[in-house]
C-alpha cells in the first residue's frame, strides 16, 4: 500500500512545527548543561531547625521557623533573613523515609508521634541518595532483597571521572559508606573499610584513627574498631596506592592546592569518632550549654580544610568528579540533645559549604558544577520552646544559646531542606514529586541519584520515567505525580504542534508565521 503525498506533507509539517515551537518555548533554564562535577554536601541529621539554631547563635537572624497549632491548616512559616551563602540558592524540601514507609503530608503536621516513627537511618538514606533506590534501615548499597546496587561514585569512575568522600565522623560510617561500600550491616566497619580502600574512590577523609581517642590523644594500644590492623598496615605500606595523611599541616597543604600529583589520598584525622563533637568537656551533653566553651582538639583539620583538599585532588581529573562531604556529627549532637555541640557542628558544616562555594567560583564554574546542600534526615526533633503543645519558634539573640526543645533522641520523618546551585539545577526543579502545605515543593532522596544514573552520567537512553516517580512518596505508599508548569507547557506545545501540522498540510499557516505570532507568549 502506497503512503499518500498528503501524509508525508502532514508529517513533515508537524515535525517542523514541533521543532520551531520547542525552540521558542524552551525556558531559559533549560539550557543548563549536564554537570561535569557533582558536590553533594550532607549535614547528617540537619533539619530546618538545626539551621535555625546555628543562625540565631551566629547572627540573631533566621528563616524557616513555624508557628501555629498542631493542625497543618493552622501552621505558618514565619518571615526571616538569610544568613548562610546557600540560603540564596534554589531551594525545595526533600522526603527521606526508608523502603516500605512514606511521608504523610497531613500527619507530619498534626501527629507528633507519627513523625517520630517510620524514619530512615543514615544507611538507608545514604543508599537512596547514592543509588536512587530505597532500602531497609541498616543496609548499605543493597536493595531490600540484598541485590548489590550501583552508586553514583561508581558511575563517575565508569565515566572516566574521579570520586571521593569526606566526613567529620569515621570515614566508613553509614553516610560515606553509601558511596563506597555494599553491606547488609552498617556496623560491619572493617569489612566496609576494606571495600572502600580497595575500591575506586580517589579520596577518603574522616575520623576513625585506631591510635587516637576522641580528644586527639595518642592511645597506649590501638583500637581496631573502624579498620583492621591488616588494612591499616597495607594502607601505610611502602607499595600502597594511597598517600596517607593525618597531620593538620598536610591537610592544609592540600587545601592550598598542593596536590603533588597525588591520584589517591587517604586522610585519617588523629581522632577516634569525630573531629570535635565527642571531645571532653562539661558542655558535651549539658542541656542548654553554650557552644565553644571547651577548647577544640588541637592538631585536627576541620571539615572545610578537608573539603578543599579533596577538591584539589579530584580536580586533577579533567573529565570531572563527584565528591560527597558530610557534616556527620550534627546527627550525633541531635541524638545527645546537645544544643551546644549541635550549633558547633552545624556552623562547621556551614563554613565548609562557604569554602566549597568559593572554590567552585575560583576553580570551576556554575556552568559545569552542581553543588547541593541538604540532610539525610532530621535528628532530635529540635523545636521551639512551646512544642509539643503547639508549633513555636526558637528564640534567641546573637551569641546566646537559643531557647529550644528536643522532642526525641532519635531520627524523625520530617522533610529536610534541599538547597542547590549550578549545572543540572533545571532538572532538579523539574523533578518535584509533591507539594507540602507547610514546606512547599519537595523532591525525594532518590531524585538526584536517578538523574545522575539515568540522565546526566549515562551512555544509555534515559529512562522514560521521570526521576522521583515511584518512590512511594505519599501517605498510602504509592507513587506521586504532579502537574508542574513545565509539564503543562509540554502538553500545550504538543497539542498546538499537532494542530499546526494539520493546518499546514492543507496549505494553511506557515511555521514561521505561527511561531512569530506566539513568540512573545512562550519566550520566558
Amino acid at each position: 500500500m502506497r503512503t499518500s503525498t498528503w501524509s508525508y506533507r502532514a508529517a513533515a509539517a508537524a515535525t517542523a512545527s514541533i521543532t520551531a515551537l520547542a525552540i521558542v518555548a524552551t525556558p531559559a533554564h533549560a539550557q543548563d548543561n549536564t554537570p561535569k562535577n557533582i558536590i553533594y554536601m550532607i549535614g547528617d541529621g540537619m533539619g530546618y531547625n538545626h539551621v535555625v539554631a546555628a543562625n540565631l547563635w551566629q547572627t540573631g537572624q533566621s528563616r524557616y521557623q513555624l508557628t501555629g497549632e498542631n493542625d497543618f491548616n493552622a501552621i505558618a512559616e514565619l518571615p526571616g533573613e538569610p544568613v548562610q551563602v546557600f540560603e540564596d540558592w534554589d531551594k525545595v524540601s526533600m522526603s527521606t523515609f526508608q523502603a516500605g514507609n512514606s511521608y504523610d503530608k497531613q500527619l507530619a503536621w498534626s501527629d507528633r508521634e507519627w513523625i517520630k516513627k517510620n524514619f530512615t537511618d543514615s544507611a538507608a538514606a545514604a543508599t537512596a541518595m547514592a543509588t536512587g533506590v530505597k532500602t531497609n534501615n541498616g543496609t548499605i548499597g543493597l536493595d531490600p532483597q540484598g541485590t548489590t546496587l550501583e552508586n553514583t561514585a561508581q558511575r563517575a569512575v565508569q565515566q572516566g571521572k574521579s570520586a571521593g568522600v569526606v566526613t567529620s565522623v569515621p570515614f566508613n560510617h553509614a553516610t560515606p559508606a553509601g558511596w563506597g561500600a555494599h553491606n547488609a550491616n552498617r556496623n560491619a566497619y572493617q569489612e566496609m573499610a576494606n571495600e572502600m580502600i580497595n575500591g575506586d574512590l580517589s579520596v577518603i577523609m574522616g575520623a576513625g584513627h585506631p591510635y587516637y581517642d576522641d580528644d586527639a590523644k595518642r592511645l597506649d594500644a590501638p583500637k581496631w574498631k573502624y579498620i583492621s590492623e591488616a588494612d591499616y598496615n597495607a594502607l601505610n605500606a611502602e607499595d600502597s596506592k594511597w598517600r596517607v595523611i593525618s597531620d593538620q599541616a598536610d591537610f592544609e597543604s592540600l587545601a592550598k592546592g598542593v596536590a603533588e600529583g597525588d591520584e589517591k589520598v587517604f586522610g585519617l584525622a588523629p581522632v577516634a569518632d569525630t573531629l570535635q563533637q565527642k571531645r571532653s568537656g562539661e558542655d558535651y551533653k549539658a542541656k542548654g550549654a553554650a557552644p565553644y566553651t571547651t577548647p577544640f582538639n588541637e592538631g585536627v583539620a576541620d571539615l572545610a580544610t578537608m573539603s578543599l583538599g579533596a577538591l584539589n585532588v579530584l580536580n586533577q581529573n579533567d573529565k570531572g568528579f563527584q565528591l560527597m562531604i558530610e557534616g556527620g556529627a550534627i546527627d550525633w549532637s541531635g541524638h545527645d540533645n546537645s544544643i551546644s555541640r549541635d550549633i558547633e557542628e552545624t556552623i562547621a558544616f556551614n563554613e565548609a559549604v562557604a569554602a566549597v562555594n568559593k572554590w567552585v567560583e575560583e576553580n570551576s564554574s556554575w556552568d559545569e558544577t552542581l553543588l547541593i546542600v541538604t540532610a539525610d534526615h532530621e535528628t532530635g526533633y529540635l523545636t521551639g520552646p512551646e512544642d509539643p503543645k503547639e508549633f513555636s519558634a526558637l528564640t534567641g539573640v546573637k551569641g546566646e544559646t537559643p531557647i529550644h526543645n528536643y522532642l526525641s533522641g532519635d531520627h524523625t520523618n520530617q522533610l529536610v531542606p534541599f538547597f542547590f546551585k549550578g549545572a543540572g539545577a533545571a532538572d532538579i526543579k523539574s523533578s518535584v514529586v509533591a507539594t507540602d502545605k507547610v514546606r512547599g515543593a519537595y523532591i525525594d532522596n532518590t531524585t538526584v541519584a536517578r538523574l545522575t544514573l539515568d540522565k546526566w552520567w549515562t551512555d544509555k537512553p534515559a529512562d522514560d520515567r521521570a526521576p522521583g516517580e515511584n518512590t512511594g512518596d505519599d501517605k498510602d505508599g504509592t507513587s506521586v505525580e504532579e502537574w508542574t508548569p513545565s509539564a503543562i507547557l509540554n502538553w500545550v506545545i504538543a497539542a498546538l504542534a499537532a494542530v499546526l501540522g494539520f493546518v499546514q498540510s492543507l496549505g494553511g499557516l506557515a511555521p514561521t508565521q505561527f511561531t512569530s505570532s506566539f513568540a512573545p507568549v512562550f519566550n520566558f
